[in-house]
């Protein structure tokens, strides 16, 4: 079942606004946490559903937020470690523009940043829930927090037999585009094992494959040769390079193998089926009979954004964003670990609150990977798929009733074994005498959150003090001073990232 018909099965209850917040992975990627109290009633499979936790009224504060409905206690998503949205905010405010708000995600500014949390020990997820409170009163920052075994050494993991689908249209032909592609997919293909496959498709106005599935081994010239020979021609006819490129890696499809379609694309489609749905109606047979995600790479300066997440959404994929050669090494080489093993498929998450202490809460982002509540157990309803290496955060913004004590939230995960599809749970909780008195006195990998949360929340309103922000928000200048004093703390040379990108906002906006 389609995401799209699973937002149209959840019954009608107010939306929960991802507070107009606007804050690796290719192939699925290159603490305190706890199992909870399994006494709960068991769904079918024996599994512990989430605490129950029957209503909450119905408010909003002087902001003007939206916020759950008196009738639900429970936010249920699908797991996304996409970072897409991030790094072309950063391309964008480095070129001196604002980034458009409806490319900002928040739930990727948050995930494109290391985290702290304990790892399980095998496939699966570990459980992490820790919150701070903030300026603002009887307001906190609760943090869902999901992690995966650690990424196995390259010689460990299974071979992988990938279909690279090259944009090699007109507009790739910038500085930046096509030419980083090449540079992205030699150093890549010299990193890949003997036993590993590769398949090279083109497409422009129409695709053609120009290199079927072929053994590395010692055949690495052949491959190297079919990418140094990629040249921009006219339009894009993204639909039918997407189209060729499964019906290749369906030929060419190894068994025990990784088999993954991995798009390379600035996603500005003009030519032939422009539309993601129907390209996705396409290659559905291949994607669900076969198993072959796709996984997007953008890059230019100008960037479909919004149709390559479509697109990696639907197609139980992800998303990155590349705009310079350490940004592609750290892609396509460093996180290349991750981008080919799967530890878990359909991963959902929800969280319970409970009532007696919590008057209402809001998600931040993940607005295109909600599911209804009913279907967290429906196995048969998408959700996201995540390799070793990994973590996974969901950040809310929650409204403790005054003076409130005791049980605050459980938060479930559920995931199918990529292998022999058995589901599995496990649960972490946190009480409000775990809540840390300030968020800037909290852990600094939550700081860090915290800081990507706020950034994006201000990029999403439009760069400017008005309008709704996350509570507690500081000014843009603060932030990055904040960001800063994190990137010494942590020696972090991302969170250093964010306080210079932090910084060049704060410069776009004062002249705005």
């Amino acid at each position: 079942m389609e995401r799209n018909r699973t937002q149209r099965s959840q019954r009608t209850r107010g939306t929960l606004l991802a507070l107009t917040a606007a804050g690796s992975l290719l192939l699925t990627a290159c603490a305190a946490g706890g199992t909870g109290d399994h006494t709960n009633t068991a769904d079918k499979h024996g599994l512990p559903a989430p605490a129950p936790a029957p209503g909450q009224d119905n408010r909003s504060d002087d902001k003007g937020f939206e916020t759950a409905p008196s009738d639900d206690h429970l936010s249920t998503f699908a797991l996304d470690v996409d970072t897409a949205s991030y790094t072309y905010a950063r391309r964008t405010l480095a070129d001196g523009r604002t980034p458009d708000p409806s490319t900002i995600r928040p739930e990727e500014f948050v995930n494109s940043f290391r985290q702290d949390y304990r790892r399980p020990d095998g496939n699966g997820f570990s459980v992490t829930v820790d919150g701070a409170r903030t300026a603002r009163p009887d307001w906190s920052l609760v943090r869902v927090g999901l992690a995966t075994r650690a990424a196995e050494p390259a010689q460990k993991r299974p071979p992988a037999a990938l279909t690279f689908v090259v944009d090699v249209s007109g507009s790739m032909d910038e500085p930046g585009r096509l030419d980083l592609a090449r540079k992205s997919l030699d150093t890549m293909t010299d990193r890949l094992r003997d036993d590993d496959s590769v398949a090279v498709v083109t497409f422009s106005e129409h695709a053609e494959t120009v290199l079927p599935m072929t053994r590395l081994g010692s055949h690495r010239g052949e491959v190297h040769d079919a990418i140094d020979g990629l040249e921009a021609q006219s339009s894009t006819n993204l639909g039918a390079g997407v189209e060729t490129g499964y019906a290749t890696a369906v030929e060419g499809l190894r068994k025990g193998a990784t088999n993954r379609v991995v798009l390379v694309s600035d996603a500005l489609a003009n030519d032939g089926e422009t539309s993601p749905d129907a390209i996705l109606r396409r290659i559905d047979s291949a994607r669900r009979e076969h198993g072959i995600t796709l996984f997007g790479v953008g890059v230019g300066s100008d960037y479909g954004d919004a149709l390559m997440e479509r697109l990696a959404d639907k197609g139980d994929g992800h998303t990155a964003y590349v705009s310079d050669t350490d940004g592609a090494r750290k892609v396509f080489c460093e996180q290349l670990p991750q981008n080919i093993e799967l530890t878990a498929r359909d991963a959902k998450a929800q969280v319970a609150f409970d009532p007696h202490t919590v008057a209402e809460f809001r998600l931040v982002g993940y607005d295109d990977r909600k599911v209804a509540d009913d279907d967290f157990r429906d196995d048969h309803v998408d959700g996201g798929e995540v390799g070793p290496g990994h973590t996974v955060t969901a950040l809310y913004a929650v409204r403790t009733r005054p003076g409130a004590d005791g049980h605050l939230a459980t938060a479930t995960v559920r995931w199918l074994d990529p292998t022999t599809r058995a589901p599995h749970e496990e649960t972490g909780a946190l009480e409000t005498g775990a809540l840390k008195d300030s968020v800037w006195e909290a852990s600094p990998r939550f700081q860090v959150t915290a800081v990507a949360a706020y950034f994006a929340d201000a990029l999403r309103a439009g760069g400017t003090d008005h309008g709704p922000t996350l509570p507690g928000a500081p000014s843009l200048t603060r932030l990055a001073a904040r960001a800063a004093t994190l990137a010494d703390v942590t020696e972090d040379r991302d969170v250093q990232g964010l306080a210079d990108t932090i910084r060049e906002a704060s410069h776009t906006h004062a002249g705005d």
